[in-house]
């Protein structure tokens, strides 16, 4: 169950496929518009946490399971990724990166 109390959960678009050539049969439907976006929402959350929890032999993968969440997201909000790259590189070049590895703690 989700965080909305619904049943389910998005998965990729071969899932099914895969499912039936191990020898079962999936039960899926297709979301409506309101749906995806709050299941993709859901989604990201779920591969950020699988990143989170991951060694760093797994993180390569589960970072790439964010970043299929991220451009998914992207597409259905209308937002092709090279306007996430340039909002992206403005922030950077406002507020830096994080490459440095500043850690804030606080003002006096």
């Amino acid at each position: 169950m989700n965080r909305r109390g619904e049943y389910g959960k998005l998965v990729r678009d071969r899932i099914p496929q895969i499912i039936r050539e191990s020898g079962a049969t999936p039960v899926t439907y297709t979301a409506g518009p309101q749906e995806y976006r709050s299941r993709l929402r859901d989604k990201l959350g779920e591969e950020v946490a699988e990143f989170l929890e991951a060694d760093d032999a797994r993180a390569p993968e589960e970072l790439a399971d964010v970043l299929e969440a991220v451009y998914a997201l992207a597409a259905d909000l209308g937002i092709d990724m090279d306007q996430v790259e340039e909002i992206r590189r403005a922030k950077a070049d406002e507020r830096g990166g994080f490459a440095g590895r500043v850690v804030w703690t606080g003002n006096r």
